[in-house]
């Protein structure tokens, strides 16, 4: 078995040993089997990445031959280049913190074995996605997240609301697959081949119909919509916050909501002979980043905050490939990575110490109790609001100079990228005032057992935490590059795979104006925040009087009610009045009644032939006799 396979052989055994024995064996042993797996896939991961060779060129390892029939032969290879390397080492490095914060969250969960064989599985389907170098061999991986998070979401399954959460992201993200297996058949048909290499070479150097490459790359961008939760497919992540709290950050963090924005990048070369697609794409991650954002503002629940928070923030990195800037992209997915999943685990850690409550408002004052969680969760929303040096702002401010670069006449995508950026500030602050400064409003029950989480989440989040603070530093952008001499090694490692990519939108004076305006935007948004939530916070738990549009926005823009009002309600009316009473009852009659009533009188009429006649039966012999000779002889 080669290097790049037993990056994700490693987790997939975590999976068996766990899934099959792991029941039966101590908790500790289970922790460790489940740990120490994911972090051998990471040493390899970074061992595959020292040793890539310069200029792009990657390394690629065939396992064997999974169909070879004439006119198509696919191969289950794996790939490993720069692109492949980042989301490698984002899966696997963020993935084993995570695992091991889970150590001490689950630990008294009696599904404890259970628990972390699905979380392996869910780190080799991933690492299968990023690493297969065809189309066929990142749909097992897309498949197989898609059924991993169906497991993890739905985990507490004796709960019914779990249950349909769990039910629901699987179903919706069926949605997303149908556009991409079509687009799959289609790329086959235009260029023969379903290699990554093969199909970005040819829409790189061959003309194809617009019509044909738009078809494509929409419906491609329909199962990046799926997985990574754009609209109109994004209502499957709020209710994902059904499972556990370490399940949301390997989720929005490492794995299945970043599939979609790797999918758009490494199929860059398909995308970049599309303008009219890429244009859609575009939009669509600009209209995510504001309504995600906006959604955000009106949420109670700390989780689905930044459930919300990470369907606003794949927004901007669908947006900057819809820009061409397949890079930066890339990069924020890369810091969001870290002070997401630092986020959602200091979430955990306030729900660990409140007994599980999640409820905003039954909080407060818990700075003073939690300290370290505080500071971890702060710095995590520095960098998600965009504040200097922090990560996020060196990734989003990038994201927002390409909308600027790119706009002709009035930069309507910079303008809305920057009313989300705004919006991330005043809600991700709202969460901070009512979580912990204010007044306490913690049960009597929980009070008195608040406390920090054990070693093994204080590290996780101490780690998380700085490189929510120093990661960004290896993507500066081209202003910062000069004011300080240095280069940005992050953008200088995938410029190979885009060439077409370019960190220098204008002049220097535009850059800093951009860079202030979105800083600028994020300390309005903060004060704001502070205004409405921080100086008088006991009027701000209040529930607020629903107008229109607060209506509108709290319930997320009436998607689930469209849904379940139009389409479900449509195909149950299809399965139920017209497939079941008339496509079934019609085929049910032809396949079944009609034979067997055919059946059925043939064999009362060879019953009447029964007579027990002998001279009936000698009548019938030379009857047969004569009919056969009489085909014998108009035969010959």
């Amino acid at each position: 078995m080669g290097r790049l396979a037993l990056i994700a052989a490693l987790p997939l055994l975590g999976f068996l040993i766990n899934g099959v024995v792991g029941a039966r064996l101590p908790k500790r042993v289970v922790a460790a089997i489940a740990c120490v797996l994911p972090a051998l896939a990471f040493a390899l991961t970074l061992e595959r990445f020292v040793a890539l060779p310069a200029g792009g060129a990657g390394m690629t390892e065939t396992l064997f031959t999974w169909v070879a029939i004439p006119g198509l032969t696919i191969d289950v290879s794996l790939y490993f280049d720069a692109i492949a390397a980042v989301m490698c080492l984002v899966v696997t490095g963020i993935g084993t913190l995570i695992h091991i914060y889970s150590v001490g969250y689950m630990a008294h969960d009696r599904s404890f074995a259970r628990y972390f064989a699905y979380l392996n599985l869910f780190l080799f389907f991933m690492l299968v996605l990023v690493l297969g170098k065809n189309l066929i061999v990142l749909f097992v991986g897309w498949e197989g997240v898609g059924l991993a998070s169906y497991l993890l979401i739905g985990f507490w399954f004796e709960d019914p609301e779990k249950t349909a959460a769990g039910v629901k992201a699987f179903v919706v993200n069926r949605v997303g697959d149908t556009g991409f297996i079509l687009a799959a058949f289609l790329i086959y048909a235009v260029v023969g081949s379903l290699d990554f290499q093969a199909v970005n070479a040819f829409f790189s150097t061959n003309r194809v119909a617009d019509h044909i490459t738009t078809t494509i790359g929409l419906l491609l961008l329909l199962g990046a919509c799926g997985k990574s939760a754009q609209i109109p497919l994004h209502v499957w992540l709020p209710d994902a916050m059904a499972g556990p709290t370490p399940v949301s950050a390997l989720i929005h963090a490492a794995t299945m909501v970043t599939a979609g924005v790797y999918m758009l990048a490494r199929l860059n070369g398909l995308y970049l002979a599309t303008p009219s697609a890429m244009s859609v794409v575009a939009w669509i991650g600009a209209a995510t980043a504001l309504l995600g954002a906006t959604m955000g503002v009106t949420q109670f629940n700390l989780k689905k905050v930044l459930a919300y928070s990470t369907i606003s923030q794949i927004g901007f990195m669908v947006l900057a490939c819809g820009l061409g800037a397949f890079a930066v992209g890339l990069f924020h997915l890369m810091t969001h990575a870290f002070f997401k999943a630092c986020l959602f685990l200091g979430a955990g850690a306030v729900l660990h110490a409140l007994q599980g409550e999640e409820d905003m408002r039954k909080m407060g004052a818990l700075a003073r109790k939690l300290p370290f969680s505080f500071a971890t969760f702060f710095i995590a929303t520095l960098a998600l609001c965009g504040i200097p040096p922090f990560a996020g702002f060196f990734s989003k401010d990038e994201i927002l100079s390409v909308a600027w670069s790119s706009s002709d006449g009035m930069p309507w995508l910079w303008l809305v990228a920057l009313g989300a950026s705004g919006l991330t500030a005043f809600y991700m602050f709202r969460a901070i005032w009512l979580t912990f400064f204010g007044t306490s409003r913690v049960s009597p029950e929980a009070a008195g057992a608040v406390h920090e989480p054990p070693p093994s989440m204080s590290i996780v989040l101490g780690v998380l935490a700085a490189g929510s603070l120093i990661a960004g530093f290896v993507g500066l952008p081209a202003v910062w590059q000069h004011a300080l001499g240095v280069s940005a090694p992050f953008y200088a490692f995938l410029a190979p795979l885009f060439p077409t990519t370019s960190t220098a939108h204008g002049d220097v004076a535009t850059e800093w104006l951009l860079m202030g305006a979105a800083v600028l935007v994020a300390l309005v948004g903060i004060v704001l925040a502070w205004l409405r939530y921080g100086r008088a916070p006991e009027p701000a738990v209040e529930p607020v009087r629903p107008g229109p549009l607060h209506a509108l926005v709290s319930r997320g823009y009436f998607f689930d009610t469209v849904y379940e009002r139009v389409v479900v309600r449509f195909m149950d009316w299809l399965s139920e009045s017209v497939l079941g009473r008339v496509v079934e009852t019609t085929l049910a009659d032809a396949a079944l009644a009609t034979p067997a009533e055919g059946a059925r009188r043939a064999s009362r009429w060879f019953a009447r032939l029964q007579s027990g006649n002998v001279q009936a039966y000698a009548f019938y012999v030379l009857v047969g006799l004569a009919l056969t000779l009489w085909w014998t002889a108009t035969h010959d």
